[in-house]
């Protein structure tokens, strides 16, 4: 699935006319505001962000309940690689543990607003993927280490 990219202005046009990006915003629904110097943001219309949630929610909720029926919990574990073709890659118990916890994280995102979760989850099990995908690597990553490594530094996950 592609989304389309949002029109944009950039952080100096919503400074000098906000009144116009203001309404630019509320008739597109989504405008991207670009930053040199930081982050990029969305300025959003609330109640299209209240129908996200909304949407994101509904579809949390269907997937717990299809996750406690058996044949429905079958058919979420066939989807997944075809969702994610990486997941070829790994064990048919690993998928299970993979799809539940994208469905939990799901969940958090919808109920907590926890929306980084899918994105570790993901980028997590994907990474497990990309190391059993290769024999040689995969071999190194399961020999034994000893001693401490230091403190892990948290990367930013890009899709």
């Amino acid at each position: 699935m592609t989304l389309s990219q949002p029109e944009a202005v950039t952080f100096s046009d919503l400074s000098r006319n906000p009144k116009a990006v203001a309404e630019r915003a509320a008739r597109l629904g989504r405008l991207r505001v670009t930053h040199r110097d930081a982050r990029d943001f969305y300025l959003t219309v609330a109640e299209r962000e209240e129908q996200r949630d909304q949407t994101l929610s509904t579809a949390s909720h269907v997937l717990l309940a299809l996750m406690r029926n058996d044949a429905s919990a079958r058919a979420l574990l066939a989807a997944i690689p075809e969702v994610f073709p990486w997941a070829r890659h790994l064990l048919a118990d690993e998928v299970r543990a993979f799809t539940v916890e994208l469905v939990e994280a799901l969940s958090d995102a919808a109920e907590l607003d926890l929306d980084r979760n899918a994105t570790e989850v993901i980028a997590g099990w994907r990474a497990t993927a990309r190391i059993k995908a290769d024999p040689a690597q995969y071999r190194e990553a399961r020999e034994a280490t000893e001693g401490d490594y230091g403190p892990v530094e948290v990367a930013e996950v890009i899709e």
